[in-house]
């Protein structure tokens, strides 16, 4: 295995692990046999722990980007259907995943946000990044006349992005897709409605 595959190895199987059972439960050694690479190469790719963990941050960075190219960036759909349809993929994910996990970004921020600063921040740039991508959305949607001309499209995608962590929280607290249909029907249902006075 080359050198750049085995370091990208080490990080998908590691990035399976963190997300399954959290960053401090999960040991290099862990690690390094799910990847079938041998005891005390992990410094050779890795400085630290830390540094790995930031590197499954970026791993999990490029998935949702991923999914925001596939589903945010569809040519021909309005902006509030693309949103719509975002949330069911992640929606089918969670439930192929036996509504267990939930969002690595969310879980890491949950454990990792009072432990560690620098994780803290590449986090926050994460997180940060996907509430960008949902405020485009709203921008072009209020251009189109589809959401009322005066929302604030810098707090609507604070909330509508903070709202869905909630949300997934609570399915993996209930083992139902319940709060993830809640979710969408309180945003798409109230908040992203034209009002009709």
């Amino acid at each position: 295995m080359a050198q750049n595959s085995t370091r990208e190895e080490i990080i998908r199987r590691g990035a399976a692990l963190i997300h399954a059972q959290g960053f401090n439960a999960t040991g290099i050694k862990q690690v390094l046999d799910a990847a079938g690479v041998p005891k005390g190469s992990f410094y050779f790719y890795f400085k630290s722990k830390e540094d790995f963990g930031l590197a499954v941050i970026d791993y999990f960075r490029d998935f949702s980007r991923a999914m925001a190219d596939k589903y945010l960036t569809t040519d021909g759909l309005p902006p509030v259907e693309k949103l719509s349809r975002f949330f069911d993929a992640y929606t089918d994910l969670f439930t192929k995943m036996d509504l267990c996990r939930g969002c690595p970004i969310g879980n890491l921020m949950q454990e990792m946000s009072d432990q560690n600063a620098t994780f803290r921040e590449k986090i926050r740039e994460v997180y940060f990044e996907m509430q960008k991508g949902i405020r485009q959305l709203l921008e072009e949607a209020r251009s189109r006349g589809d959401i009322n001309a005066d929302m604030d499209t810098l707090q609507t995608a604070q909330f509508i992005i903070d709202a869905w962590e909630g949300a997934i929280m609570h399915m993996k607290l209930v083992k139902d897709t319940r709060p993830l249909t809640v979710f969408k029907k309180m945003v798409f249902e109230r908040i992203l409605q034209i009002r009709r006075d």
